[in-house]
């Protein structure tokens, strides 16, 4: 089964901007927000964030009081070589979503040992500065004028 080029990006962050980034388990020293592919071709945005959300962290967003909003902004990059054989022959490029999350600075964190291998909470300029991705840098780098 192939990944599906269509993606998500969760950048969550406490009210004082403090920014949750995890490393890769498949890569150690690639540092980013939570992401993930569609399960499905027609599931909704929404349920994948939620879905990778709470996956990778263990974070629940209930909707009330930890809830997700879609920034409405997508990017589309290409996909690293060392990643590609997870996609269809020929896909090169993805489309990610973007999405953000305010969380309580005392929200515990659950990752999944398979996917990351330690998290960290920095100050979003330190957080941006961190991420291998540029997409997810410069997401974290909206995240004042997104509050």
């Amino acid at each position: 089964m192939h990944k599906i080029p269509e993606s998500v990006l969760v950048v969550i962050h406490t009210p004082a901007l403090e920014v949750l980034l995890i490393e890769r388990a498949d890569k150690p020293g690639f540092w980013q927000s939570v992401t993930g592919s569609l399960d499905a071709p027609d599931e909704p945005l929404l349920a994948t964030a939620r879905r990778e959300l709470f996956e990778e962290t263990g974070i629940v967003a209930d909707g009330e009081i930890i809830a997700l909003h879609d920034w409405h902004l997508s990017n589309i990059y290409e996909i690293y070589p060392v990643w590609r054989h997870r996609y269809a022959p020929g896909v090169t490029h993805n489309t990610e979503h973007v999405f953000g999350v305010c969380v309580p600075s005392d929200t515990p964190i659950i990752l999944s040992p398979r996917e990351h291998l330690q998290y960290a909470w920095l100050p979003y300029m330190a957080a941006a500065d961190r991420c291998f991705s540029s997409s997810n840098a410069e997401a974290i780098l909206q995240l004042p004028q997104r509050m």
